[in-house]
């Protein structure tokens, strides 16, 4: 590749990642400094995001607050659902024209992998880490590493080093 190719690419590539982040800014509700989102993200008007939140393609629907905080990190493809259909009991079958909504907190230092899903009303702990591919339907423990579909806890992050990092603020 040329350096004039490989120049006008990053030229692209900038204008592409100010201009999604100007419209996730633009619909969010409340957000914090150094937001960056390098591929195209959907929020909810009740989004609230923290510090140094990163979206590499992010869809988030629902009419439930979804609050995200400092230092979080997502994967391509990640869906985050706060609302879902009317099924149990609902005026008609599979499911009525009503919606269930259910608030979603996801706290600091958290990283989700490719194609992550959160379904409504879950707690993810701060410093987790969602394996690529995961189904996230109950809370997460804080430090936890969880996977799978149910995405289940299969290992903790080390406590000490973890609480070392963040003392020296050392953020991704």
């Amino acid at each position: 590749m040329s350096k004039v190719s490989s120049l006008l690419l990053k030229i692209i590539k900038s204008i592409r990642r100010r201009f999604y982040t100007f419209m996730v800014k633009r619909k969010a509700v409340e957000v914090g400094e150094n937001l960056r989102v390098n591929y195209k993200s959907n929020v909810t008007k009740n989004t609230s995001l923290g510090s140094n939140v990163n979206f590499n393609g992010m869809r988030m629907s629902g009419s439930a607050r979804i609050v995200i905080g400092n230092n979080f990190h997502s994967g391509f493809g990640c869906n985050i659902m706060s609302s879902y259909h009317n099924y149990d009991f609902g005026e008609s079958i599979p499911y009525d024209n009503t919606m269930i909504s259910e608030e979603i907190i996801i706290e600091d230092n958290v990283w989700f992998g490719i194609n992550v899903i959160i379904v409504p009303g879950i707690v993810i702990g701060e410093g987790s880490i969602i394996q690529a591919g995961s189904v996230v339907v109950s809370d997460i423990p804080p430090l936890a590493i969880a996977g799978g579909h149910p995405a289940k806890v299969f290992k903790y992050r080390d406590k000490v080093h973890y609480n070392r990092l963040k003392v020296e603020k050392k953020f991704y």
